[in-house]
């Protein structure tokens, strides 16, 4: 890490009524009392100030603070600028803060300085980038309880029995049996499965953790012409896709988010399964379909009379469309709708809602997993695995696949410093983090 004092907007971009400057670096506090134009400044306490350029020209009336090192987000010295949000404002004061021998961070700057200055472990950044992706009250909760130290707790409690049983492992080929705890490798072999089953388990709540991230994902198929984009329309409440009589005239996938129950749903209406076109632009929408239809955490399979008994995947809820034109609804296990009317719509949403919260059910108190985490933890639990499936008294062997275990465990606090984690971790993260 090196010694640069650096800059960023931490606040959004685009004209607003305040925006936030973020500066950290070391022994900030001659330029805290340059900036505010007095001698002596009280950490921690904001200043009403005119910021004035080198030559003494006004830039703005700012809010300033400053934080003393290590009580600060990047445990260096900080100063804040909140000045008003004029482009040509903040633009002015990134000139002045360059010609004072500062630079324009790079995207996660600030929380790599934390995570050296042991602020904040890799593990609290998974959880700060998926704050600040949230859109949702669930995803806002989730992410907070992680970058808060919740996700870390847990990875560094299993890593600690994980040292801990590895030690004991390779202590029993160098110590008398006398001088280790009774039935010591029995011990071993049943922290060991405990462990992965508790791993395993995480895994297993993988699927929620994405669908609360990045959100459920919901896909209208079905053949040219049984209303899906008229669905799509109620189901959304604009006028997002086409409609027409015309067979295949959605060619494209249209999608759209909402808010169900603070869960973010992404809705997509799919081009047509019309297996006889000879359309190449169908064919593509049909490729994309099939794309969808893979991603999906749920299938909303329309028909427009009698449908199908066949399935296209286990997660698929048969819905009948045009029910206002049906003299009678033969199958029980369809759900009539009208994208006309509304009518079986409200019926329909619930069924969804049904969905939605069995997929994410305790997903409250599930680690947040993303794709980085996935694989070492995936790692560690078949380390774990192999260690249990290990016959006789090899307990070298034992103590070098949970070593392996814990060593993926590591990459995932961050303690194991492979600068290819660290850096696919923080390249999530904006400029003023």
């Amino acid at each position: 890490m090196n010694n640069d004092t650096i800059f960023a907007l931490s606040s959004g971009h685009g004209k607003s009524g305040v925006a936030v400057i973020r500066i950290s670096g070391q022994n900030l506090s001659d330029f805290a009392e340059k900036i505010l134009g007095r001698f002596g400044v009280e950490p921690r306490h904001a200043y009403f100030a005119n910021l004035r350029d080198n030559a003494g020209e006004l830039i703005d009336q700012c809010i300033i603070t400053y934080f003393t090192a290590p009580h600060s987000f990047t445990g260096e010295d900080v100063i804040e600028i909140a000045s008003h949000g004029a482009p040509a404002v903040i633009n002015k004061i990134f000139e002045f803060l360059s010609e004072n021998n500062m630079r324009m961070a790079t995207p996660g700057e600030f929380s790599r300085r934390a995570f050296y200055n042991n602020k904040m472990d890799l593990a609290d950044i998974d959880g700060l980038a998926a704050l600040l992706d949230a859109q949702t009250d669930v995803q806002r909760k989730s992410a907070l309880s992680s970058m808060m130290g919740r996700d870390s707790a847990i990875y560094d409690a299993w890593r600690t029995q994980m040292v801990e049983i590895a030690a004991y492992s390779a202590a029993i080929l160098d110590y008398d049996s006398d001088d280790l705890p009774q039935n010591i490798g029995k011990t071993i072999i049943t922290k060991t499965t405990k462990l992965y089953r508790e791993i395993d388990t995480a895994l297993s709540r993988y699927a929620a953790a994405r669908a609360v991230r990045g959100g459920f994902n919901i896909a209208l198929v079905g053949e040219p012409n049984v209303g899906k984009s008229s669905l799509f329309n109620a189901i959304v409440g604009s006028n997002r896709a086409i409609v027409s009589d015309i067979p295949g005239t959605t060619r494209d996938v249209v999608s759209a988010t909402l808010d169900i129950d603070g869960y973010l749903v992404n809705i997509s209406d799919t081009a047509g399964l019309n297996k006889k076109t000879n359309d190449k632009i169908e064919k593509i929408g049909i490729k994309r379909t099939n794309d969808e239809i893979k991603n999906a955490d749920l299938i909303i399979h329309v028909y427009a009379e009698k449908p199908s008994t066949s399935r296209i995947a286990d997660n698929e809820i048969v819905v009948v469309n045009k029910s206002d034109l049906l003299k009678t609804k033969p199958n029980k296990n369809a759900i009539y709708v009208s994208a006309k009317t509304r009518n079986g719509i409200d019926k329909l949403l619930n069924i969804i809602r049904t969905q939605l919260h069995k997929l994410t059910d305790g997903f409250e108190s599930a680690l947040v997993i993303n794709a980085r985490t996935k694989v070492l933890l995936e790692t560690a639990r078949d380390e774990l695995k192999s260690a249990t499936e290990i016959r006789g008294e090899n307990y070298d062997l034992i103590s070098e696949h949970v070593r392996s275990a814990a060593d993926a465990i590591g990459k995932i606090l961050g303690r194991i410093t492979a600068s290819d984690v660290m850096d696919a971790t923080f390249s999530q993260l904006c400029l003023g983090k």
